[in-house]
């Protein structure tokens, strides 16, 4: 058989189709040819998705952490009141009356002694002060200039049987300590304690006067001590010390300073009654 041949004038004839899809044979020339089927290339995999693992621990870590600081969290606003200011209800402390009219009385705890201080100073017999070599306690202040005390009293005791003595080493040690200077110590004088049942012990008042080598606004140029000891149980000294800036506190600054000393006494329980100080608020 000879082979077919197809001319361009030749109506719709068959064609040699093995180039074709199909199993080789031949289909007729005019069917729809199938259209061939493209082949996408596969994509190129994340760099990520090489290291699954890695990925998702990264993104709970980070997940982890603006969690725990709070990020992207709503926080309602507190409802709960503010804390209540702290009311501090000082001890009950004994109350004596004063003996020098106009004055204020300060009391030891027990109110079985006291002295008197000047309407402007502040007794604060609760307050303990000290410098080297002695310390005072049932104290009161006159006031303050800057952060420099203008004035001040308390009691101590020396060990020494001497009145006069203990009285002039208590009226240095607070000089030279609290102003820094060697005092001028005058000759003192003779004075006396009540007891409480009325009779009095023998004491020695002494005035020393300290010119401090300071600088600065509230500068202590000029200072005055005045210290009374009366005499005490086994070889002591009570004392009460009061000084302050002289130049500062008026021109009755050393009669004033002599009268708190002077004032001490011991109290008799008729005299003492128990009061408490107002409370005292911190915010």
């Amino acid at each position: 058989m000879g082979r077919f041949s197809r001319r361009p004038e030749d109506g719709p004839g068959y064609e040699d189709n093995a180039a074709l899809r199909g199993f080789g044979g031949y289909e007729p020339a005019d069917a729809p040819r199938a259209q061939p089927k493209r082949i996408r290339p596969r994509p190129k995999p994340l760099k990520w998705r090489r290291a699954p693992w890695f990925g998702l621990a990264f993104i709970a870590l980070v997940a982890g952490v603006l969690n725990a600081l709070g990020v992207g969290k709503q926080h309602p606003a507190s409802s709960s009141p503010p804390p209540a200011p702290l009311v501090a209800t000082p001890s009950p402390r004994s109350a004596v009356p004063a003996v020098v009219a106009g004055w204020q009385s300060v009391a030891g705890r027990d109110g079985s002694y006291a002295y008197d201080v000047p309407p402007d100073w502040q007794p604060a017999p609760g307050t303990q002060q000290g410098w080297t070599g002695i310390r005072l306690v049932t104290s009161a202040f006159l006031g303050n200039c800057g952060q420099a005390t203008l004035g001040g009293a308390g009691v101590t005791t020396e060990p020494l049987a001497d009145v006069d003595a203990a009285a002039r080493k208590a009226a240095t040690d607070l000089a030279t300590a609290a102003y820094g200077a060697a005092p001028q110590v005058d000759p003192g004088a003779d004075a006396q304690v009540s007891r409480a049942d009325g009779t009095a012990v023998p004491a020695r008042v002494v005035v020393a006067s300290v010119t401090p080598a300071q600088t600065g606004a509230c500068a202590t140029r000029h200072a005055l001590v005045a210290a009374l000891a009366f005499g005490g149980d086994s070889g002591t000294s009570g004392v009460v010390v009061a000084y302050a800036d002289s130049d500062r506190s008026g021109p009755s600054a050393r009669p004033d300073l002599e009268r708190i000393v002077r004032s001490y006494r011991f109290v008799p329980a008729a005299d003492r009654s128990t009061a408490t100080p107002p409370p005292a608020t911190y915010r």
